[in-house]
């Protein structure tokens, strides 16, 4: 599989998403995605099962450096000190001597940012995380990140999908040359429901998987769908081999792109993206 180079890691360009599946859900799911190809995985502390992806990983077979696994903190353990217990308790329940990407999984209001930042910049330098990075950054908190307080960002993990831009936040990542990791990029199932989509994967064989495959075809853009079932997990790796004509994106670059379906009370301001 294509990989994603950025701050001395190989990111595989498409990853299995393991939100919404808690405790021992998870670990069919990860075995399943094993078998069938998948070496990027995402977990984190809120999922509720990173147990069940560890005992996946370790009954697997596959050698640890075939594989990539991303974690992440939840916002109430921003503070230096809780963000090192969260991690630690993640590291001991995916069974592992250290995770190949952590991120800060959302931002916190009341966080001091540079302080949030240097302990996960030492988990790094400690070589316990390969790489670090955040999730949901509006773009005064990524500029502040990359540009004041300098941290290695590796990625910056965001709702991505054909009924969302992201162009603003995507230009700067790429002019610092940083991936973007596009979580929910089925738009949380609306994907299969889109009639124009439906047309194009008509045309290509496919389903909902184009906008999987619209995502692969941008440069330095990572997707993580959620699968719990083989058939689509296997579907979501065909979009792999979807190749996109300027008429295909034409139809999807004329969606609606205010769509956005991941909005949390504790979600930063989203307009200031653009200011």
């Amino acid at each position: 599989m294509e990989t994603v180079e950025t701050q001395g890691v190989a990111i595989p360009r498409l990853g299995l998403g393991t939100f919404r599946m808690p405790g021992d859900a998870a670990r069919s799911v990860v075995e399943s995605g094993l078998a069938l190809g998948f070496r990027h995985l995402d977990t984190a502390a809120m999922y509720d099962n990173e147990a069940a992806v560890g005992t996946a990983l370790a009954t697997s077979g596959l050698k640890r450096a075939d594989l990539f696994v991303t974690t992440k903190v939840w916002h109430d353990k921003l503070a230096p000190d809780a963000l090192r217990r969260s991690f630690d308790a993640s590291l001991g329940k995916l069974r592992l001597d250290h995770v190949d990407l952590f991120l800060i999984h959302w931002p916190s209001a009341n966080m001091k940012m540079d302080a949030t930042l240097e302990a996960i910049t030492k988990l790094k330098e400690e070589g316990l995380a390969r790489a670090i990075g955040v999730c949901n950054f509006n773009m005064p908190m990524i500029r502040r990140a990359v540009e004041d307080i300098g941290a290695p960002i590796a990625v910056h993990q965001v709702e991505y999908h054909p009924f969302l831009s992201q162009t603003p936040m995507l230009d700067y990542l790429r002019g610092k040359g940083i991936p973007m990791i596009a979580y929910a990029p089925l738009a949380q199932g609306r994907a299969a429901r889109d009639p124009v989509l439906a047309g194009i994967g008509e045309k290509h064989r496919a389903t909902a998987q184009i906008a999987i495959a619209w995502l692969l075809d941008q440069e330095r853009v990572i997707a993580i769908p959620k699968a719990a079932h083989p058939s689509s997990q296997r579907a979501n790796l065909d979009a792999l081999n979807i190749r996109l004509d300027d008429q295909d994106r034409a139809a999807i670059a004329a969606l609606p792109k205010n769509l956005r379906y991941v909005d949390p009370p504790f979600a930063p301001n989203w307009e200031a993206a653009t200011s």
